[in-house]
């Protein structure tokens, strides 16, 4: 018979362990992904922090692939926000955003942004732990934000309404991982169900159908520093990353599945023009 102390023992352990996976398999909610990310477009907008409910320990601030002082980097200016767009990854507890904002007055760069906001494990959405911003601006790879902007405002982004339609979480990091694999796997590009009239958009750069002129391999060097939004009910999925295949550029690359058929792919790069050969 074990003691009282040990059953007490016993008992908190199972307790402990429960919590642990309760934790490890907590779900954010999609309206508090959302709600988060709406409150950084407010401050992006803005240019003030106060809307933004930051872990008061480990917060962690990164633009352009570096760690960043929060208060000295994008959003420490106001901006005129054209277009924004955000999608939800519940399972991973984060949520991607994509801001186009034009230049308005003497004082104001033109920018097109891609930002990925994580919460804590245990699915508090009231919080934000991380945020991580690619920030493209004038002098960055293609970069025309009046261009953009004309071509992702003509876009449908309606939810795919019917759970049988969506494609996988499996099927979008899968495509995901497959178009940045081009640039070093020559077999890559024939692996990603490419839609017939689907378009792409590099910056300001536009191709439709999207599976013409594609690389098929030739650098050494794979896109590295991964990290992913999902989000099955949009069916996209968004992968910030090193583009080390050019040389280790700050870089985002969104794309959208319809169908089982990517339909959408944009591409937001951090890198001089005159580097590119």
């Amino acid at each position: 018979m074990l003691s009282r102390s040990a059953k007490d023992t016993v008992w908190f352990t199972v307790v402990c362990f429960l919590a642990l996976i309760t934790s490890v398999f907590a779900k954010c909610t999609r309206e508090g992904l959302l709600a988060a990310a709406n409150s950084y477009v407010d401050a992006f907008s803005a240019g003030r922090l106060d809307g933004l409910q930051l872990t008061l320990s480990n917060f962690a601030y990164q633009e352009n692939n570096k760690a960043a002082d929060i208060k000295r980097g994008i959003l420490s200016q106001s901006h005129n926000i054209s277009l924004n767009r955000s999608t939800a990854d519940t399972i991973a507890c984060a949520s991607y955003t994509m801001i186009i904002s034009l230049a308005s007055g003497s004082n104001s760069k033109p920018y097109v942004t891609a930002t990925q906001i994580r919460h804590p494990a245990d699915g508090d959405t009231s919080t934000i732990s991380s945020i991580d911003t690619i920030a493209a601006t004038t002098g960055s790879l293609f970069f025309n934000a009046q261009k953009t902007f004309g071509y992702i405002q003509k876009e449908n982004w309606g939810v795919i309404e019917t759970a049988a339609n969506r494609p996988s979480r499996e099927l979008l990091r899968k495509v995901g991982d497959a178009y940045l694999d081009m640039w070093t796997d020559a077999k890559a590009a024939d692996s990603i169900p490419w839609g017939a009239d689907c378009e792409r958009v590099e910056g300001s750069q536009y191709t439709r159908p999207c599976g013409v002129q594609l690389p098929r391999g030739g650098s050494s060097k794979r896109n590295g520093n991964r990290r992913y939004v999902i989000d099955e009910v949009m069916g996209s999925v968004d992968v910030l990353c090193s583009f080390d295949a050019l040389g280790n550029m700050p870089d985002s690359h969104e794309i959208r599945v319809e169908g089982g058929e990517v339909k959408y792919v944009h591409t937001i790069t951090v890198i001089s023009e005159r580097r590119v050969v």
